[in-house]
């Protein structure tokens, strides 16, 4: 079986060698770089299968290396690793593709643990047909990680995809942001439920008409989400 691999891109030698050292130990392939610049030429020779990405990095920094990459159209999965106190910068990153972000200090173990939940979310997608979710206009086909809306291809995140189709698999269900965090996540502690709000709003900017009355990912109030279709009004006689 093909490893799998994990590029570490941080500027501090230490941090890169403790990452390495971990990822290492339980059988993933590592190539660490030290600048943001150095992501696009590892990335054709490597073919990383998730990035581990520092915030703060020379020539470029992490949210612009994550932001272009996108604008590539390139998803590979993305853990952003970003200061305690920045906030701000943690949902910057969210805000231009990062599917999930650990703050320093951050235990290895932890990273590892995100790091495989990220790989069985995009790995346990059903193969042994071609199963249409449907909802709406909006047609969902896992097994290609495709999304269209109205017959036009949307492009999206590794996580925002599987985001979509957990909600739509639990069509009709109020799911806390807590059960999203475990669900789509697979988070089995207490996370911090902005990286959901943020996926959200992402998805609504995507499939809806309007994000700011959304017919399909329904906000409900001091609980969390529901995936719905709309009631087609019926034509009057």
């Amino acid at each position: 079986m093909t490893r799998k691999k994990i590029l570490v891109v941080d500027d501090e030698p230490s941090i890169s060698m403790l990452i390495e050292f971990n990822l290492k130990l339980v059988g993933y392939e590592v190539m660490c770089v030290f600048d943001g610049e150095a992501v696009f030429e590892a990335i054709p020779q490597f073919r990383p299968d998730l990035i581990v990405l520092d915030l703060m990095l020379p020539k470029l920094d992490g949210t612009q290396v994550c932001k272009r990459l996108r604008d590539q159209n390139n998803f590979v999965p993305i853990i952003m690793l970003t200061a305690l106190q920045d906030l701000s910068d943690k949902i910057a990153g969210l805000d231009n593709g990062a599917d999930d972000y650990m703050t320093k200090p951050f235990s290895p173990q932890e990273l590892i643990s995100r790091i495989q939940a990220i790989m069985r979310r995009t790995s346990a997608l059903p193969t042994a047909e071609a199963e249409v979710l449907h909802i709406g206009p909006i047609r969902i086909r896992p097994e290609q990680r495709e999304v269209t809306v109205n017959d036009e291809p949307i492009e999206l995140t590794p996580k925002e995809f599987e985001l979509l189709l957990f909600l739509c698999k639990h069509r009709g269900k109020v799911l806390s942001r807590q059960q999203l965090l475990h669900g789509v996540w697979d988070y089995h502690f207490i996370g911090d439920t902005r990286i959901v709000d943020v996926h959200i709003s992402h998805l609504r900017d995507k499939i809806e008409k309007n994000a700011r009355t959304p017919e399909y990912i329904v906000t409900i109030r001091n609980v969390g989400y529901k995936l719905t279709e709309p009631v087609a009004k019926e034509s009057l006689a």
